[in-house]
């Protein structure tokens, strides 16, 4: 079925659509992980957007539900440039259509995106339509025109609506840490779009996760009594998310705080800085980064449109990692409290485990703070 995406620069690309009709509207975006394309589609960070794959050919090994990273897929339109519509892995359970479908979103292979991906890069990252049923380029282009953009709260709109609990048993309903945790480290996680892959790596570190919505306040947090605060990544642009900012900050100096992706921006914003829109922004399983205390360089996977500025920081922060293909900031500390972050993804899935340490980091720091 053929289908066609409309670009606001004008430009009209054509493909054919591997899930039937549909059409869809968002912000188009590149991710360059050869793998992994089930975590992609389950990472909520993708809320809003259309995401086209570099990797020329997607759907090879199937998919399975050990590789969900949340309850639902979240791009509005997945792009590629061919489609293997006959999966061949042994922890295959069904196919990347029968994923799609499952959640209503439009799968479009045949596309050029090679052409794709360096407009994007050129041009930067734009608003687009995608259809099988409107095929006219100029009124697809109009169409991504008019769309006001990803200018909301987008956290409102994939945070769980209520607390749970995460231990070795997996997710269970509830709230409160009881007298079964005694002994392991307690730690409430705020899911401004979690991944299950962080907290399975947080319990498998000895730690009870207790994960709340987004806008939870500080006061309740604190009330459960954790030995950390964990903040998760998630959709969107920083500076419009609502009444998370302030919890952030009420949080500074009463526990240790470890932020990943949206949580390190928060983290940016609490401290008094600032955050920026990035051209075409980091996504995918590929990206370098250094770490500035040891000079040890880290393959990093890593999903984010916007940045902290290094520059509206405050003397008592110091930067600790930077990516070394544009040198912006992916890494950060407090000097005085228990709080570290960082802006890429340390949990991986998908995505290399260069920075799964960063783990043992936030387990060492809150042991310290319990023995003080």
């Amino acid at each position: 079925m053929k289908a066609l995406i409309g670009l606001e620069d004008g430009t009209v690309l054509a493909g054919r659509s591997f899930t039937g009709k549909g059409e869809a509207i968002g912000e188009i975006v590149f991710n360059t992980s050869m793998s992994g394309y089930q975590e992609v589609l389950t990472d909520p960070s993708y809320a809003g957007q259309m995401v086209t794959m570099t990797y020329p050919m997607i759907g090879s090994y199937g998919v399975n539900a050990e590789d969900m990273e949340s309850a639902a897929v979240y791009p509005r339109a997945f792009l590629m440039r061919e489609y293997q519509a006959v999966p061949s892995n042994f922890r295959s359970t069904g196919t990347l259509a029968d994923l799609l479908r499952q959640y209503n979103i439009l799968g479009v292979s045949g596309l050029d995106t090679r052409r794709l991906t360096r407009i994007i890069r050129t041009r930067g990252v734009m608003k687009a339509v995608v259809s099988t049923e409107d095929l006219d380029g100029e009124s697809l282009v109009r169409r991504a025109r008019e769309w006001p953009g990803l200018v909301r709260d987008m956290v409102r709109e994939v945070t769980a609506a209520g607390p749970y609990r995460w231990t070795d048993r997996g997710r269970e309903e509830g709230l409160g840490f009881g007298e079964a945790d005694a002994g392991r480290l307690k730690v409430v996680a705020f899911d401004y779009g979690i991944k299950y892959n962080q907290l399975r790596i947080l319990v498998r570190r000895g730690c009870t996760v207790q994960v709340v919505p987004a806008a939870t306040a500080a006061a309740d947090v604190l009330a459960l009594r954790p030995d950390g605060v964990f903040l998760s990544n998630g959709p969107g642009d920083p500076a419009a998310i609502v009444g998370v900012v302030e919890n952030v900050r009420a949080l500074l100096g009463t526990v240790p705080i470890f932020g990943i992706c949206l949580g390190h921006q928060m983290l940016g914003l609490a401290y008094g800085g600032t955050t920026y829109k990035l051209k075409f922004g980091h996504r995918g399983g590929n990206q370098p980064v250094k770490d500035l205390a040891t000079g040890r360089v880290e393959i990093t996977s890593q999903n984010h449109g916007y940045c902290v500025d290094p520059a509206s920081l405050p003397d008592d922060i110091e930067v600790t990692h930077i990516n070394l293909n544009d040198g912006s900031l992916e890494g950060m500390r407090h000097k005085r409290f228990p709080v570290f972050s960082v802006q890429y993804h340390p949990e991986h899935a998908p995505g290399p485990h260069d920075a799964e340490y960063l783990f043992d980091r936030f387990v060492d720091l809150m042991r310290r703070e319990q023995n003080r």
